[in-house]
């Protein structure tokens, strides 16, 4: 009779989820993921299957956690759909430049979804898949604000809704991946108004 599991597969997830993010895929050693999660590799191996699978969950916990928060801001907070895609950007500026934002001691994380798409999607159909997942579902979130904002006048309306999604999601993700080099968040924020300012009715 197999013995019952004593741990806790969503707190373990998580924990391999926060390794991952801060670490990356091939910087995380399966002594890593013992380390935070509490579990011997045996109990990792046996329970996930091994590192690239566990790193799959983890990936699909942050569609379910981080990406869903994105999204939540997008089509249910306060504003009109300009001041809710400025609240977006701006959450990320903070907390990708913040000392003791998401990165806590270990410095800013970023958009775990970018950091798989540039270190593992290419190599990894899995993990492509997951991030395509992630992606498309910011993007239907902005589309669906820009389509709001056209029809009441406020985002201009010479280019299809779908695509002006498109060149907001590619400057978001763009502002991701510049903040990990770049510390000053005025020149972050100023390059995120421009992009606002470029959808205003000319």
């Amino acid at each position: 009779m197999a013995r019952p599991r004593q741990f806790d597969e969503d707190r373990v997830i998580s924990a391999a989820m926060e390794t991952f993010w801060r670490q990356g895929y091939e910087g995380t050693s399966t002594r890593d993921l013992s380390e935070s999660t509490g579990l011997g590799p045996s109990s990792l191996y046996n329970t996930f299957g091994g590192k690239r699978q566990l790193y799959l969950r983890a990936l699909e916990r942050y569609y379910d956690t981080a990406t869903t928060e994105q999204v939540e801001l997008l089509l249910t907070g306060p504003g009109t759909g300009q001041e809710r895609l400025r609240a977006l950007m701006t959450h990320a500026i903070d907390a990708d430049v913040a000392a003791d934002g998401a990165g806590g001691t270990d410095g800013p994380r970023g958009c775990f979804a970018i950091s798989a798409a540039i270190e593992a999607a290419a190599l990894d159909p899995d993990v492509r898949k997951v991030v395509r997942r992630t992606f498309d579902r910011v993007e239907d979130a902005i589309h669906t604000l820009v389509a709001e904002g056209q029809a009441a006048g406020e985002i201009r309306t010479g280019t299809d809704a779908r695509t002006l999604a498109r060149q907001i999601l590619s400057s978001y993700y763009g502002l991701r991946v510049l903040a990990r080099v770049h510390e000053q968040r005025d020149l972050l924020f100023a390059t995120a108004l421009a992009t606002l300012d470029s959808l205003r009715p000319r």
